[in-house]
């Protein structure tokens, strides 16, 4: 019956240093540095793969864990098959009993409402910022008037490696300056 640990963080800059110190009685300590939405987490699913039966998972906050309640609920289910304890120590949960089974579901239900919360207040952020004109991307790097010279270049046959150079764009950006209709 080992402890096993998982850690993580979102991003390259951040540190893994808090997490660590609380997980350092853990038997084992699966860590990575990668996003909660990202698909691909290899160290979460090695983690997966290796506890047993009897084991109990030891990870520090719930968001650690999971991007959403229903990715959280999958894994609590693959644990439970395996017979695997899930103990979230911030919110002093442990699935090894009634109470803290419930209390886990409560948490990751509440954890999911928060984060559609968010993304609707910033939707209507955006929404807002677009009604007062707020332009959002990159400013265009060419004009009309050297957007419509770029076109007239091409048809006449001059390369695209050319027009790069001429105005300094990547490949990309000639194409979808070709490719856009006209403000005019």
């Amino acid at each position: 019956m080992a402890m096993v640990g998982y850690a993580r963080v979102s991003s390259v800059g951040q540190s893994l240093d808090v997490q660590l110190d609380k997980l350092r009685h853990c038997d084992k300590i699966f860590k990575e540095k990668r996003s909660g939405v990202s698909n691909t987490r290899p160290r979460l699913k090695a983690c997966i793969e290796y506890v047993r039966d009897g084991d109990t998972l030891v990870i520090t906050r719930l968001d650690r864990l999971a991007r959403s309640t229903l990715h959280l609920c999958q894994l609590a289910k693959k644990l439970e098959k395996k017979g695997v304890n899930l103990q979230v120590l911030d919110q002093n949960i442990d699935t090894g009993d009634a109470t803290g089974r419930l209390l886990f579901n409560m948490l990751g239900a509440i954890a999911q409402f928060e984060t559609e919360i968010r993304a609707e207040r910033q939707m209507d952020g955006i929404q807002k910022a677009k009604a007062r004109g707020v332009q959002f991307g990159r400013k265009k790097q060419l004009t009309e008037t050297q957007c419509q010279e770029l076109k007239r270049k091409r048809q006449e046959g001059e390369l695209i490696k050319t027009l790069m150079a001429e105005y300094h764009l990547s490949k990309a950006s000639v194409y979808r300056y070709l490719n856009q209709e006209s403000d005019v």
